[in-house]
């Protein structure tokens, strides 16, 4: 075995055809992070002038001239072949050493253990105790998973050999339903190009104030555009409502349900069934006045409820970023996005529909446990991944680790 740099078409010829590739280890990505100061070297093992393993490396200047090395979702490799794994990490240690680093970080696209949709093990399911455990006797530390820079548990929804008819009948009925009423409500789901990106992150803004999280700037969205738009791996959307036709169903509704409710006589055995008419037609009145409100406050008859970001390479698709407007979270639109991207994902060839990030253990109900119950809604199993991990360097790791805790 020999490692040594390797080229960046090499490394992107072996990640296209490997099993653990994933965004975050696409050759792209390296270009977004030198926008921000990080340079990238690939580094790979070969036997036989065949490449076996290989990872990306970013790095970026801290302090004392000493620089973080970084391999977002690497490496890729067999993780059970414990001689590979310990000769290529040694050798990325020794390489990182001379470029001046002190630490490297690593979260690898490797599954922890399966569980099913509860969250539970699933007994002998997939099982990489092993690879951590000699990670661990690498020199690797664990990252507490509150700190760690990319999703470790996710959500996912198996999409190979199934159809849409399947997959649908397969959800929880609150979801079929929900689905069912957005497509009924008139709600469409557009996609939105380079110049239309401010109003996705407008919607990403107001729900990170409202959820108290922290919004990328609008140039992180144009930079992924461009990088990955072309190849159709990275797509924005919107939904939208006309309030004029929405509320046009709601009037012929409310009219059917009036003339059943003048259908039926006034006897005795008639009343439960007219007073659930009364309440639906209640229920109607009082959309189609709450839509005028929007109209009178809004000056527009078509309204923007909702916006989401998807990756696309497959395997799988990811859905990575998502927001609402609250006023309008009554319609329930992300669940037709979710519901027409399943549907692309299956119509195309993916694998996998990855709802992505979930909060960790949520058998303990978590703070953000509704978000979970919103993806298992549509089936689907947990996942968790390995976790993040580094490696110490040098000396001044420990030194690092002072200085970062002083500062908060």
């Amino acid at each position: 075995m020999k490692f040594q740099e390797i080229t960046e078409k090499e490394y992107t010829d072996f990640w296209e055809e490997h099993p653990l590739k994933t965004f975050l280890s696409s050759p792209k990505i390296s270009k977004l992070r030198e926008k921000q100061n990080w340079k990238t070297y690939y580094v790979g093992v070969k036997e036989d002038k065949k490449l076996i393993a290989a990872t990306m490396l970013l790095s970026h200047k801290r302090h004392f001239n000493k620089y973080e090395f970084y391999s977002p979702r690497g490496y890729l490799l067999d993780f059970h072949n414990k001689e590979l794994l310990d000769f290529f990490t040694e050798e990325i240690k020794k390489y990182i050493k001379e470029k001046k680093g002190y630490i490297f970080r690593v979260d690898p696209y490797l599954i922890y253990r399966q569980r099913d949709i509860d969250g539970n093990i699933v007994e002998d399911g997939e099982d990489n105790r092993k690879v951590v455990e000699e990670l661990e006797n690498l020199g690797f530390k664990k990252v507490p998973v509150e700190q760690t820079e990319q999703v470790i548990w996710m959500f996912s929804l198996d999409l190979k050999g199934k159809t849409k008819e399947e997959i649908l009948k397969e959800m929880k009925p609150n979801t079929r339903n929900q689905i069912k009423k957005t497509e009924k409500f008139g709600i469409t789901v557009k996609e939105i190009g380079y110049d239309e990106l401010d109003r996705f992150q407008n919607i990403m803004i107001e729900t990170g104030a409202r959820k108290d999280f922290k919004v990328r700037d609008l140039s992180y969205f144009q930079e992924m555009y461009k990088l990955f738009h072309d190849q159709a791996e990275v797509k924005y959307f919107i939904t939208e409502l006309d309030l004029k036709k929405y509320m046009e169903g709601l009037e012929k509704e409310k009219r059917e349900k009036q003339e059943k409710m003048d259908s039926l006589s006034d006897a005795k055995y008639n009343d439960g069934a007219k007073k659930n008419l009364t309440n639906e037609i209640a229920s109607f009145e009082k959309r189609i006045q709450e839509s005028k409100e929007i109209i009178e406050k809004t000056g527009k008859e078509i309204i923007t409820l909702s916006g989401s970001m998807f990756m696309l390479i497959k395997p799988e698709v990811i859905y990575l970023s998502s927001g609402n407007y609250e006023e309008y979270m009554k319609f329930n639109s992300q669940y037709l996005i979710q519901w027409e991207l399943i549907k692309y994902g299956i119509e195309n060839g993916f694998d996998k529909h990855n709802f992505y990030g979930i909060p960790a253990n949520i058998n303990e109900h978590p703070k953000d446990y509704g978000i979970y119950e919103f993806k298992r809604g549509f089936n689907g199993y947990v996942e968790e991944l390995i976790g993040e991990f580094e490696l110490p360097i040098t000396w001044h790791y420990k030194l690092m680790k002072i200085i970062h805790k002083i500062r908060g």
